[in-house]
């Protein structure tokens, strides 16, 4: 939803402020599209709008968006403007999914787009959170959260089991037909239908023995070695939006990171 730029901003920073001035802006940004009033793939006003609203440079602007750009929250568009980012199956890969078949260093590199997984969705129920649900997502025990488990597969062969909760009160007009009939991520789910923008991830991966439950959707022995992730997503404000676990058959594929600063 657009809306008018000087009727949802601040006529002007504060100056005198401790924080800087770009980073007074980026939150202000932020709030724009947590609100809701600018959505995925949608243009944000000009920069010469954007810094009279907000009574600052266009310089000093730009370095809010190029942070927000940085983030992901933003894109930027030759000759078009800067966009809210959506959250597709390209970022999706390059961002969140990061198990690929098993290769070394130098061999030749698949198109991405075959590595993108098939996804079933096996179990879908609504319960109360455990303790360790509710330590994740910052709620009570007890509270309902909608527990989801997908099957992920690369190229027939099934290479994930997820376990994905969430808070009901949060995502309260989910149903398992509108989960499993999304048009595209789960992420790009909850960014379009709930206006949750998942930022970034945080992870903890450990070796462990397959469960009954996860041996049996791997199609592996109950205790053989499989690679557990604990994935907490975080949303504007590191605000906690999903709590997963993943159980990921390794015999055949790894999980693969890329680090920078």
């Amino acid at each position: 939803m657009k809306a008018h730029i000087q009727a949802v901003l601040p006529n002007a920073l504060a100056p005198g402020e401790t924080e800087p001035l770009y980073r007074q802006a980026k939150r202000e940004l932020q709030k724009l599209i947590e609100a809701r009033h600018y959505g995925p793939n949608q243009a944000l006003p000009s920069e010469t709008s954007l810094s009279k609203a907000l009574g600052i440079s266009i310089g000093t602007l730009r370095h809010a968006v190029d942070e927000l750009v940085h983030d992901h929250v933003l894109l930027r568009r030759q000759g078009k403007g800067t966009f809210v980012a959506p959250h597709n199956p390209a970022r999706f890969l390059f961002q969140f999914f990061h198990v690929e078949p098993r290769r070394s260093f130098g061999e030749e590199v698949i198109d991405p787009a075959d590595e993108y997984p098939e996804i079933d969705c096996i179990a879908f129920q609504k319960a109360p959170a455990s303790e360790e649900e509710a330590l994740a997502l910052r709620i009570k025990p007890g509270e309902s959260v909608f527990r989801l488990e997908n099957r992920l597969s690369l190229k027939n062969q099934v290479v994930m089991h997820d376990c994905i909760a969430l808070s009901a009160a949060l995502f309260r007009q989910l149903t398992e037909k509108r989960f499993v009939d999304r048009p595209s991520t789960i992420y790009s789910l909850y960014q379009t239908d709930f206006g949750i923008t998942v930022l970034r991830t945080l992870e903890r991966a450990r070796a462990v023995a397959a469960t009954k439950g996860s041996a049996r959707v791997l199609g592996v022995l109950q205790g053989s070695p499989v690679m557990e992730v604990h994935r907490l997503a975080l949303s504007f404000g590191d605000r906690p939006v999903e709590y997963r676990v993943s159980t990921i058959n390794t015999k055949l594929h790894d999980y693969v990171n890329t680090l920078t600063k």
